[in-house]
């Protein structure tokens, strides 16, 4: 099944894929750490430049660094970015999701407007409350631009 477990769960599943998103659309550094772990793990496996990001300090100074570059029109706009889950499962305290992005932002090598398309796989977990990404892993599907 594409979506199984309590529906509370994954509808507060779906908000932390927003508000990663929100967090992304708006620059917002304590939005966007405030949905990791602090144990997490951040996978870039097409980007071997990065690689991966191991705990929540690094991961957030990992993306803040790329905001500088990652944007619209110099950089003087936020990217665009757009996440829809296509799966997400709930078992006790963990759950897996993936997760679809769309992107669009000027590339900082050629200054060209590039439309992506995305791919999380994400392994979750609950602690206290609340739902947090224990790793991510994030696969280029389509350059278009």
């Amino acid at each position: 099944m594409n979506y199984a477990g309590p529906l509370a769960d994954r509808i507060a599943i779906r908000e932390l894929i927003e508000t990663y998103a929100h967090g992304v659309m708006t620059r917002d550094a304590a939005i966007w750490a405030a949905t990791w772990a602090e144990d997490a793990y951040w996978a870039l496996p097409e980007f071997p430049d990065l690689g991966g990001f191991s705990g929540k300090a690094a991961i957030v100074a990992g993306w803040t660094e790329s905001m500088k570059v990652y944007g619209l029109d110099n950089c003087s706009k936020p990217m665009i970015y757009v996440a829809t889950p296509g799966r997400i499962v709930v078992q006790g305290d963990s759950a897996e999701a993936v997760v679809y992005t769309s992107e669009i932002f000027d590339d900082p090598a050629s200054g060209k407007r590039l439309r992506v398309r995305g791919r999380y796989d994400d392994l979750l977990t609950r602690q206290g409350e609340g739902w947090l990404f224990k790793q991510r892993t994030y696969r280029t599907m389509l350059v278009d631009g």
